[in-house]
């Protein structure tokens, strides 16, 4: 029987006591080809091992007419028209608090970059698998390194995606070690985006009403590195998830993803499509900037659905100090604080939260949520 729905994926589960995930994960992981492996095999039903018995029903997205939008924000000449960036700083200051996502336009980065990284991406998980191979690891200390789910073996249910990892800053990788059909746009794009991160933390600081440098000059933000997902068409996309529901890890996350579609934001109870805006670059909340902020800014559940098009290819920017050796204080900004504003976070590390988020795995909850000070938040 094929399973349709996640009634059927709980009833097949119950009654075969003889299936063996572990087994299943290790010889997939042994061929070290990812997802885009199994569908160059010419496979027509997934693996058991990426089924997802609490995939959410694909139609619980908000209708054509829908009234729900994640906003656009223009940062066109926001730095030389004071009018237009106090404007800016308003609707970015409205979205990080009601939506925790938007996307920017004519933010400064060539829309010939962006595709050119797109294309990048795609070109490193379709070329020769052999060269594909020799960058798979799982070894966190590696700049750059090919996967399939971050947390394979931790995680009731594998996402259909494949990863390649490049960690940019505060210790960069050698051009040699980024793969060489994508070395160039790689170095180009993570330059332009982490100016542009500059940028927006800026505009994040005077939207809380701290002086611009502020984030900026924290060491807990002086951290990047990037993801470039690639999501390959799958047989039963009804079975299983591109990527599950979760928040980010981050300070900030910029995106920059195809014309595909497919990924979705949580707002009032409902999916809502982040739908491509050609020559747009996409800004999400952080786990660590809603701690910061002390839930001023908050930090959103996201997914992205599994699609019979495709391959879909995504790039993520992830700003924070997240390496395995940093042990930055975070905590409520101090400068947020007052008598009607109380600290709802307990001072900590970055060590201890991504600790946690690793032990975890992608299991839908918010990493931030257990360094809160009293339970009634």
């Amino acid at each position: 029987m094929v399973a349709t729905s996640t009634t059927q994926l709980q009833s097949e589960n119950s009654k075969d006591s003889t299936y063996d995930r572990i087994a299943e994960v290790k010889a997939f992981e042994e061929t070290k080809l990812g997802v885009k492996g199994l569908v160059d095999s010419g496979i027509t039903k997934i693996p058991r091992m990426f089924h997802n018995a609490k995939v959410e029903d694909h139609t619980e997205t908000t209708p054509n007419d829908s009234k729900f939008s994640v906003p656009i924000i223009d940062l066109k000449d926001i730095d030389t028209n004071s009018s237009l960036r106090v404007e800016a700083v308003d609707k970015i200051k409205r979205a990080c608090q009601e939506w925790g996502f938007f996307q920017v336009v004519n933010h400064g980065i060539g829309v010939e970059v962006l595709d050119e990284m797109i294309c990048g991406i795609r070109k490193f998980h379709e070329q020769d698998a052999e060269v594909r191979k020799s960058f798979y690891s799982r070894d966190r200390n590696k700049k750059v390194r090919y996967f399939c789910n971050g947390s394979l073996f931790r995680d009731p249910a594998a996402n259909w995606k494949d990863t390649v990892a490049f960690f940019i800053s505060p210790d960069p990788p050698n051009p040699e070690e980024i793969p060489a059909v994508c070395r160039d746009i790689v170095i180009e794009y993570s330059e332009k985006v982490r100016a542009l991160g500059f940028t927006i933390f800026e505009l994040f600081s005077e939207a809380l009403g701290l002086p611009p440098s502020y984030l900026n000059e924290l060491d807990s933000v002086n951290g990047q590195f990037i993801l470039g997902q690639y999501y390959p068409p799958c047989p039963e996309p009804e079975l299983t998830m591109g990527t599950s529901k979760h928040t980010d890890i981050s300070f900030m996350t910029i995106l920059l993803q195809d014309q595909i579609g497919g990924l979705q934001v949580l707002h009032e109870n409902q999916w809502v499509d982040v739908h491509p805006v050609h020559g747009s670059l996409i800004v999400n909340i952080g786990d660590l900037l809603q701690l910061l902020t002390n839930d001023m800014f908050i930090s959103v559940y996201h997914r992205v659905l599994s699609r019979h098009i495709g391959p879909r290819t995504s790039i993520a920017t992830f700003f924070a100090n997240t390496s395995t050796q940093s042990s930055s204080k975070v905590g409520p900004i101090k400068e947020l604080l007052s008598e009607d504003n109380s600290p709802i976070y307990r001072d900590t590390t970055i060590n201890d939260v991504m600790a946690y988020y690793l032990d975890k795995g992608l299991d839908g909850n918010c990493s931030v949520h257990s360094f809160r000070l009293c339970s009634e938040y």
